[in-house]
Parts: C-alpha cells; sequence; structure tokens
C-alpha cells in the first residue's frame, strides 16, 4: 500500500484516484474546485483543503492539471510540504518545453521525477486502461509500477530524458486531433453531396483505412451526442503545444495551423466544452446544400 496525492481531479485526475483506491493504496485528493473532489470521499480517499494537506507525507505525488502554469503554481503552493526524495509522477499535458521545466524546479527541491503524460479519455480513465507514456530515470520505474498498473494497461518507456515522453504524447495527440477533424471533413463533404454521411462510415468499416476512433467520433459527430471525454478546449490547448513543438524541431506546421483554426472555431463557436467531435460544426457547408 502507497500513500498517493493526486492533485487535479477533473475528469482524468478522479477516474485514476479511483483505480488507486481500488488497488489499495491511500489516496489523498485536491483540486481547486473542492466540488469535483468531493465525490471521492464515499469512495474512500481524503479530502485535502489545500495543496499542501495533500502533499505532506506523501510517498508520490500524482499531478493531472490542465496545462504548465496550473502545475507549476500548484507544486509551488506545495513545495514546503514535499519531503526530499518524493516520487512526483506529473501526467498531464504540458509539453516538453513544460516538462524540463519541472524536472528542473524538481530538482531544486529534491525531488524524484518522472515525465507520465498518458493516452486515453475518459472511458479508459475509468477502465484503469490508459497507456501511461513515461520518461525520466529507469530506476525510478518500480516505484512507479504500482501507481502505473492502477491506472493504465501498459506503459511505454520513451527514454531516460524527461520531456522525451510529452514529446511522444504530442505525436500521439496530433494524430488523435487530425483524424477527428478528417473525419468531420469526410462526413461533412459526403453530407454537402446530398450523400448520407453515415455511409462514410459504412464504407470505410473493416477495411484498412477503417479506425475504431473515427467510428465513434464520426457517430458522435453525427447524433450530436457531444459530452465531453476529451474536451475540446484541452484539445486546442494541446494543438498549441503541438505547432510549438513543430516550429522548434524545424518542422512545416501548414497541417496543424489549418487543424488549430477549426478547433478554435468550434470553440469560439461555443463548443469549447464538448467533446473533439464538436470541431464538427467547423466543417459544415458554408452555402446551401444543393438541392435543399
Amino acid at each position: 500500500m502507497t500513500d498517493i496525492a493526486v492533485l487535479g481531479t477533473g475528469t482524468m485526475g478522479a477516474a485514476m484516484a479511483r483505480n488507486l483506491l481500488r488497488a489499495g493504496h491511500q489516496v489523498r485528493v485536491w483540486n481547486r474546485s473542492a466540488e469535483r473532489a468531493a465525490p471521492l470521499a464515499d469512495a474512500g480517499a481524503t479530502l485535502a483543503d489545500s495543496p499542501v494537506a495533500a502533499v505532506d507525507g506523501a510517498g508520490i505525488v500524482l499531478t493531472m492539471l490542465f496545462d504548465l502554469d496550473a502545475t507549476r503554481e500548484v507544486v509551488q503552493d506545495a513545495a514546503a510540504a514535499f519531503a526530499p526524495g518524493t516520487l512526483w509522477l506529473q501526467t498531464g499535458t504540458v509539453g516538453p518545453e513544460g516538462t524540463a521545466a519541472l524536472a528542473t524546479w524538481a530538482g531544486a527541491h529534491a525531488l524524484d521525477y518522472l515525465d507520465a503524460p498518458v493516452l486515453g479519455t475518459r472511458g479508459p480513465a475509468e477502465e484503469g486502461t490508459l497507456v501511461v507514456l513515461a520518461s525520466g530515470d529507469p530506476g525510478l520505474g518500480l516505484r512507479a509500477e504500482p501507481v502505473f498498473a492502477a491506472i493504465g494497461s501498459r506503459v511505454v518507456w520513451a527514454g531516460a530524458r524527461p520531456g522525451a515522453a510529452s514529446a511522444l504524447k504530442l505525436a500521439c495527440n496530433a494524430w488523435v486531433l487530425t483524424l477527428t477533424t478528417a473525419t468531420a471533413q469526410s462526413l461533412a463533404l459526403a453530407a454537402a453531396q446530398d450523400v448520407d454521411p453515415m455511409l462514410f462510415l459504412e464504407a470505410i468499416a473493416g477495411g484498412g483505412t477503417d479506425s475504431a476512433y473515427a467510428q465513434i467520433k464520426g457517430r458522435a459527430m453525427l447524433t450530436e451526442r457531444l459530452a465531453p471525454s476529451f474536451a475540446l478546449d484541452g484539445g486546442l490547448k494541446d494543438l498549441g503545444l503541438i505547432a510549438d513543438a513543430a516550429r522548434l524541431a524545424g518542422m512545416p506546421d501548414d497541417l496543424l495551423a489549418a487543424v488549430r483554426e477549426l478547433y478554435a472555431e468550434a470553440s469560439a463557436a461555443g463548443h469549447g466544452h464538448d467533446d473533439i467531435a464538436a470541431v464538427h460544426v467547423a466543417l459544415r457547408p458554408r452555402r446551401p446544400v444543393r438541392g435543399s
């Protein structure tokens, strides 16, 4: 049994905390909006009223916060309560540059740090089947393994350099966000030509061009079932990190810029808290459909 503090209990963090509790760990939770953490008390978590109270005495601290600024602010607030040698598992998406900054801060405070963003949305988080992307000192893997086993189905080690896992996470999210946009485009193109867009999903089903993700997101678009498993504004934030990483690597970012513009348009239309499938609203025909 490990004493673990979870800082950030939104959709992902709350699910991870529940799976840690199911695995028998002692879990303390904190969230800026206390009502988001409160239901975890019924599952056995200890509610903390501050980051300091959550971290004090914890052997492992897991952060799952929205962005770099939020993560930096929260751990700085908790700095006085971190014991030397505490293992900090940073699971949010902050990008490789952000991860490097956090790793430097961790080193200055005598903390053991692993870059450990996760792949998966609400369903895998609740099922404990996330894919953990990890990088940092391989020797810390044994200490982290009970946590990773509780929240994920497998771990992909990206290397010893903190930031490598976050770089891999951006590559994965670039795929997810672009694929979702491409699915929306094909559905919109079919509809604009007076073809039932569901036939697009039927046409690719089971073939080499099929994708389970395209099927899930495509059906969400067609039925307007947009409850968030990956919130659109979170995807938009990630696209900013992805574009920054591409530019730093000397890559052209034309495709990323176009995808980001569509997510920004959907967010401006009021869909920022909906699922990323809501990007389809930015691809609706801008003139009457033929025959209408």
